[in-house]
């Protein structure tokens, strides 16, 4: 099986490697900067569960069609990704996005088809960083997918196959837009408290009001999943819930960190998308919508200072 990754980053560079690292054919589509840097330096990778260093087969443009593509852009970047990989893309081609959010399904559904967009998603707190090494920054990464139409599952028996003896904690689903839809709760909740308070977890709910302010937060989220027919299973709000509010936690959402480097965020496609779903169903996003007005300020200010 050949798998094309769009992207090197964090994301892509580390789920990439772990499947090199396992003995898959990967290569990936990356810009020329990042180019340059993967054939200097070779794809480099820190983490707990083991670094990586590994010679990575690197293209600038797709020329071919691959078995899987897999999508690890900035959800902001999804136009220019899908004209991207086009060549990428032939007869049988089944891509997977790992993006933040749900807005992109739809977007992919329309350009190539629901037939060939399986489901897919990743919890991992991960970065870049200038010297082009991704660095794994907890021992949480895990990485779930599944079909969305029948013809999609022998793609999606050879990824577990491929992925069996890697480094992942990974998951093939029976239920993936479920847990497309949870994983869209938590992030919304994370991010749109850690960027409104400009902290993390643990520093917002220190302090008086911030566990009901973050309690607040993932009720309005879990509102609307539930208005849209996927509300969050017991167990995993539990667990939801505990995390966001734990007063020892330093975790803060990736959005917070572009935000604090005065970089743009996928604001719209997670929040944005999120209190409009909300608009749409009747449900009330006080929280929410503060928040998203927040980050709207920090896009336009970000606008402003771009030459």
């Amino acid at each position: 099986m050949r798998i094309l990754f769009l992207g090197a980053g964090g994301v892509g560079g580390y789920f990439g490697g772990r499947l090199m690292e396992a003995g898959a054919n990967v290569s990936f589509l990356v810009r020329q900067r990042r180019y340059a840097q993967l054939m200097e330096g070779r794809l480099r990778v820190t983490s707990q569960h083991g670094d990586m260093l590994l010679p990575a087969q690197a293209i600038t443009k797709a020329r071919k069609p691959y078995d899987l593509v897999v999508l690890t852009c900035k959800a902001y970047d999804l136009d220019s990704a899908m004209e991207a990989i086009g060549p990428a893309v032939g007869p049988d081609t089944i891509i997977m996005p790992l993006l933040n959010g749900l807005r992109h399904m739809e977007v992919l559904d329309r350009h190539f088809g629901p037939e060939r967009v399986m489901g897919g998603l990743c919890h991992i707190p991960i970065t870049l960083d200038g010297e082009g090494v991704v660095r794994h920054l907890s021992p949480i990464h895990r990485l779930i997918f599944g079909a969305r139409q029948p013809e999609q599952k022998l793609m999606v028996d050879k990824l577990a196959s491929a992925l069996a003896p890697a480094k992942v904690d990974w998951q093939q689903s029976d239920a993936i837009m479920q847990d497309m839809w949870e994983k869209f709760v938590f992030l919304t909740t994370l991010a749109a408290g850690t960027c409104l308070m400009r902290g993390p977890v643990g520093a917002i709910c220190r302090q008086p009001g911030g566990t009901a302010f973050m309690e607040a937060l993932l009720a309005e989220c879990a509102a609307i999943a539930t208005a849209e027919g996927h509300a969050p299973r017991p167990a995993v709000m539990q667990g939801y819930r505990a995390q966001v509010t734990d007063k020892t936690s330093d975790v803060a959402a990736s959005m917070a960190r572009d935000m604090a480097r005065g970089s743009r965020t996928e604001v719209e496609h997670i929040l944005g998308d999120m209190v409009q779903k909300g608009a749409a169903k009747g449900v009330t996003t006080s929280l929410l919508s503060l928040a998203l007005l927040h980050l709207r300020v920090h896009e336009e200010k970000v606008a402003a200072a771009k030459p």
